[in-house]
């Protein structure tokens, strides 16, 4: 495992290249509900009927990499949300509670709405692996596309100056167009989710 100066103990993972045929798969009628801010059960596909995409972002309080992405995360909610788009970030490190979720979004400006997943369900149903990494969804919870945001990290520790491919915002493009999304994976850069295990 690579360590990177001043990250501690933190779990990374290099881009791990997916295929649309590795896609986890639908669960069509299947009701999975976690927990928000205030304790309260919540399913993240009940949405309004005028939804047209639902995304899970997964996110760490303590991932770098994660935290780097938070003003992206606020552009695309910006961009998207009023468009149909529903947005959620989604907390997988059993150990962060609701205060500290409460904490980083304050701190990182994160206008989305959160979800604590400390057992997981949402990251085994998604194929989540990494943080930050996201899974779009449509009105039937078909997963359409999963991985990373942008192409902004090559590798741990090598970063481009901008991003060359903005991979999230063209899945959402695709959907919002009424077309099939063009890239159904992208690799991701980040922090293992597996070493948030509860």
């Amino acid at each position: 495992m690579m360590s990177l100066p001043g990250i501690g103990r933190l779990g990374w993972v290099g881009a791990g290249i997916l295929a649309a045929s590795v896609l986890a798969p639908t669960m069509h009628g299947a009701q999975l509900r976690v927990r928000d801010l205030d304790d309260e059960l919540v399913d993240p596909f009940k949405a309004p009927r005028d939804t047209k995409a639902i995304v899970l972002v997964f996110v760490s309080t303590d991932c770098p990499i994660s935290n780097r992405y938070a003003p992206a995360l606020a552009r695309l909610y910006e961009r998207f949300q009023p468009q149909g788009v529903r947005f959620w970030l989604v907390y997988p490190n059993p150990m962060d509670p609701p205060e500290a979720v409460r904490r980083h979004l304050t701190e990182y400006r994160l206008p989305l709405p959160a979800l604590r997943d400390p057992r997981q369900d949402l990251v085994k149903m998604a194929g989540a692996t990494i943080t930050p990494e996201a899974a779009v969804y449509d009105r039937e919870r078909r997963l359409l596309y999963r991985g990373r945001i942008d192409d902004r990290y090559i590798q741990l520790g090598l970063e481009r100056p901008a991003a060359t491919q903005h991979d999230l915002a063209d899945a959402l493009s695709d959907v919002l167009a009424g077309k099939p999304v063009r890239q159904a994976a992208a690799p991701a850069v980040g922090c293992f989710i597996a070493d948030f295990a509860p």
